[in-house]
């Protein structure tokens, strides 16, 4: 079977980002090469525009619409990283946005995806069929679905974060990506691999919200209930249907990190880093500090996905200790 995008369509998405994407910078420190026995290096994404990864997604796919279809709007489904992802990137491209987004999402998320200019729908994410809903909407108003993470142009974009940090860290033996619905990990996979096949991609969920490691276990996509996590932009029932394949044929393994130990990996970035990262994005540092890795694994990239933590929950990070 042939993937769904081949490290041609990264580079050119990485053509369609220049100068408008962030080149994010790669964080390193040496307190935690000291503690972990490795070279650990963090590729920023979040300080991407809109505080994600996501952002380069949205803006390969929509950049590549008709005129005609970007005048009559995109619509998208998310937790909050998408939403903003989509809508800033509407907004460069002078294109009307819909954004569904769950009652319960992140109100930083949603205050931003708003600011972006984007017109929001609420839905319940324990009750409601969110893909059902924005395709209705699209339908209704004749705009394009633009998909969180199963569509080729929006896991090439998210690609080229693997690609950038390629380029910027030679020999990197092993890569670590938070994994939702597969979209960031199909597209690194694809990027790292295209450049060395030797690379390890390892993906990293959430201990109750291990879709995708249950599905690799069984060979074929599962659907598990909604979980209960700290880490919003993993809480993804099911693997995509694209890029499951993807990740059957070039992820070596998921690991999984419990709430606590990526609560943990945000202070830590925090205290010694100087970094502000919400919890889907700290689910690869966690993994890395909780010994998760391949003892082959000495060189080690980590993509920090977001950084759009929810002002509460950060502050009551500090109460638990």
């Amino acid at each position: 079977m042939t993937d769904a995008i081949s490290v041609a369509d990264v580079f050119s998405a990485r053509d369609h980002l220049r100068g408008v994407a962030h080149r994010t910078p790669v964080a390193t420190s040496r307190t935690l090469d000291a503690m972990v026995g490795r070279s650990v290096f963090l590729k920023c994404e979040n300080l991407q525009r809109g505080g994600a990864f996501k952002f380069r997604g949205a803006y390969n796919m929509i950049s590549r619409l008709s005129d005609e279809a970007r005048r009559c709007g995109v619509v998208a489904y998310s937790s909050g990283n998408h939403a903003q992802g989509v809508a800033l990137a509407a907004r460069l491209l002078d294109t009307p946005a819909i954004i569904c987004m769950p009652s319960d999402a992140p109100a930083i998320k949603v205050e931003a995806t708003r600011g972006y200019g984007a017109e929001i729908v609420f839905y319940d994410r324990m009750r409601d069929d969110r893909a059902a809903l924005a395709q209705r909407i699209a339908t209704e108003r004749g705009a394009t679905l633009v998909p969180p993470y199963d569509h080729p142009h929006i896991m090439a974009g998210q690609g080229t974060a693997a690609l950038e940090l390629l380029e910027q860290v030679d020999d990197i033996d092993t890569l670590v990506v938070p994994v939702g619905g597969g979209g960031l990990i199909a597209g690194c996979a694809i990027a790292a691999h295209g450049t060395n096949p030797a690379i390890q991609v390892i993906g990293v969920e959430p201990d109750d919200a291990d879709d995708t490691r249950r599905s690799l276990l069984v060979g074929q996509r599962i659907t598990i209930s909604p979980p209960a996590t700290i880490a919003d932009g993993l809480r993804v029932t099911t693997p995509g249907d694209l890029t499951f394949p993807i990740v059957q044929r070039h992820v070596a393994q998921i690991v999984t990190v419990s709430d606590d130990e990526i609560r943990e990996a945000i202070r830590f970035v925090m205290l010694r880093m100087k970094l502000v990262v919400e919890p889907s994005g700290a689910a690869g540092v966690a993994a890395v500090l909780a010994g998760r890795l391949p003892d082959s694994s000495r060189r080690v990239g980590v993509i920090v996905c977001g950084g759009n933590i929810d002002p509460p929950l950060l502050a009551s990070l500090w109460g638990e200790r």
